[in-house]
């Protein structure tokens, strides 16, 4: 997909980048794969704000994806294409030989009318869902499982991958978006291909307003604020506001937030750049 810009007929629209949804084929949801969504704006069980910098937004139905492609053997075919307000990747509706309907996260360059497989009987091809242990080396891959039938969760966002680089034991290794490389069994599964609408990093929001709609309210820099307030308020005129950090205390930059004691750390060949 292209992306399109528009003419500065407004300021809003003056640098306002956005995907050219074209390819998408129908703009309402399949009734039976949506569920009703709520907000919290933040708040707790007793009303009381625990997380800041939420809240609004236009509403939103969940549709319900299916992150295990636990359906084998049976090919589906592409229905439709659809926009998802929940992610950043576009979804695919499949309709399955034996009537049953799915959504999946859609793979890139995938059109409507294409078949798609999971399973032992799969092949490479972009969309089907494949086992490790079946994979070819050098293959990109996404929506990728961490423990074997739980579903897929990593490389999951608009336009990443992960590639296939090698077995160890039983084990395979990927090279994630992030540059970590990995171990995830063999008995995991992953998708052939690269997750669709890889333009979304080049969008540009043009208007607060627009930040508005997706339920996030706008964010007070700690320098701004009091000594009551942040850890990095007060002070005479501008000051830098010293090392920075949370409103909490916790350093902004350098500190290792991951938790050593993770199972998943030993998986770990090489870290993140």
């Amino acid at each position: 997909m292209a992306i399109k810009k528009y003419k500065p007929v407004t300021p809003g629209l003056r640098t306002k980048i956005t995907v050219d949804y074209s390819d998408l084929t129908v703009d309402r949801p399949h009734k039976s794969l949506t569920k009703g969504k709520s907000k919290s704006g933040g708040r707790n069980h007793v009303g009381k704000m625990t997380m800041r910098q939420l809240g609004g937004g236009a509403k939103r139905k969940y549709r319900v994806i299916d992150f295990k492609r636990d359906k084998e053997g049976i090919p589906g075919k592409v229905a439709t294409l659809e926009y998802d307000p929940n992610r950043t990747a576009f979804i695919a509706l499949i309709n399955y030989a034996d009537g049953e309907k799915r959504y999946i996260i859609a793979p890139h360059q995938i059109k409507v009318g294409d078949v798609i497989m999971s399973g032992e009987k799969a092949t490479p091809d972009t969309g089907n869902a494949m086992y490790f242990s079946a994979i070819p080396l050098g293959t990109d891959v996404f929506n990728i499982e961490m423990v074997p039938g739980k579903g897929a969760a990593l490389a999951r966002s608009a336009g990443s991958y992960a590639t296939m680089m090698g077995r160890e034991g039983k084990y395979a290794i990927i090279k994630l978006p992030s540059g970590e490389v990995r171990k995830v069994l063999l008995t995991c599964k992953a998708v052939i291909g690269r997750a669709s609408n890889p333009d979304h990093s080049h969008e540009v929001l043009g208007k607060a307003g627009r930040t508005r709609w997706m339920g996030k309210r706008s964010r007070v820099r700690g320098v701004a604020m009091n000594p009551v307030d942040h850890p990095m308020g007060g002070g005479e005129g501008r000051a830098s506001g010293g090392h920075p950090r949370s409103r909490t205390g916790i350093m902004a930059k350098g500190e290792k937030t991951r938790n050593v004691k993770k199972a998943s750390t030993k998986l770990i060949i090489s870290k993140r750049k």
